[in-house]
């Protein structure tokens, strides 16, 4: 992928909310800008105020706030900015959420739950939010409950070129933790040109899973676990656990969002992995950070891209070819 640095205009403005500055900063330094002043600030009772510093009249403006822990304030955030950018005659506002939050709660799998990653999709739009730029949704369908322009964006060629930078690509094996998995981890596997193995999962509660049989040969290979994101990592473990049972010579795992909640230091410290690598949508806390065998890759890039493309009426799809 080219870089993106070029003049954006006086009518393009990129802020950040608080959730993940970092990434924010690297996308505005790969489009050639600074991040647009505005304040994000609590009151003592943690009510949230935002206050924008410059003039945002007819301008399009782009705000960077991945929905991560703690999620219901990252929320809130980005709510707020998009009332106020709204409040301030802005010509468009489009929100670039790295990490789209309750999204594992798209449908309903029981009686008297919610559809609560629909509830925030109206809640964006009711917001304000003109065009909703994300990466690697946790269920695809989310797209369609936008009336709104959605642009959905893959991890996918920066994980790629760090598995092939860093592995013996002949002796490779790729692994979905789940059924749910598979369509993933089977693209990954057809641009790695190896083989695919799936663990057959049952789930026995939220959080907590029992990974059972292998399907597929991963005796004297390196395996890589691919998934979208990593929360508590018990799926993870237990799924490294079948692989190296099953005769694999190392396992590894690849995902997108580093959630990284609960017990997932402790876990992941003690399994047998020997690299996790994960993308910057969320910022690693500082003890993640620590730990030896997290690789953080950044997608700043292709965010900056996506969002020069969008603002320049260009042809975005391009993207997701490698």
């Amino acid at each position: 992928m080219q870089s993106s640095s070029f003049t954006m205009g006086d009518n393009f403005k990129l802020f950040s909310c608080s959730a993940n500055v970092p990434l924010s900063k690297s996308i505005a330094d790969e489009l050639g800008t600074q991040l647009a002043q505005a304040e994000v600030r609590r009151f003592s009772d943690g009510e949230i105020f935002v206050e924008v510093h410059e003039s945002v009249r007819g301008c399009d403006t782009y705000i960077v706030q991945p929905t991560c822990h703690p999620a219901n304030d990252s929320l809130m955030e980005l709510l707020i900015m998009t009332d106020a950018l709204k409040r301030s005659s802005s010509n468009s506002i489009t929100a670039v959420i790295p990490y789209y939050g309750y999204a594992r709660q798209d449908r309903k799998v029981q009686p008297r739950v919610p559809i609560t990653a629909k509830l925030v999709s109206d809640l964006l739009t009711a917001a304000g939010v003109d065009r909703v730029i994300s990466m690697d949704l946790h269920a695809s369908q989310i797209q369609g409950f936008f009336n709104i322009p959605f642009d959905h964006l893959y991890a996918k060629p920066v994980i790629l070129n760090h598995v092939r930078q860093n592995y013996d690509l002949s002796k490779l094996v790729v692994v979905s933790p789940d059924s749910g998995g598979v369509e993933r981890a089977r693209a990954y596997a057809k641009r790695l040109d190896c083989s695919l193995a799936i663990i057959d999962k049952r789930r026995l509660r939220p959080n907590e899973a029992q990974a059972m049989n292998l399907i597929g040969d991963v005796s004297g290979k390196h395996a890589v676990i691919v998934d979208d994101m990593i929360d508590t990592a018990g799926t993870l473990i237990q799924a490294a656990h079948v692989v190296m049972d099953k005769g694999a010579q190392s396992v590894s795992a690849a995902c997108t969002h580093g959630v990284f909640s609960g017990t997932a230091y402790e876990r992941i410290k003690e399994s047998p992995l020997k690299e996790v690598i994960c993308c910057d949508t969320i910022p690693l806390s500082p003890l993640m950070g620590q730990l030896g065998k997290i690789t953080c890759l950044s997608v700043g890039k292709v965010f900056a891209e996506a969002i020069k493309r969008v603002h320049m009426k260009e042809s975005v799809s391009s993207l997701f070819d490698e």
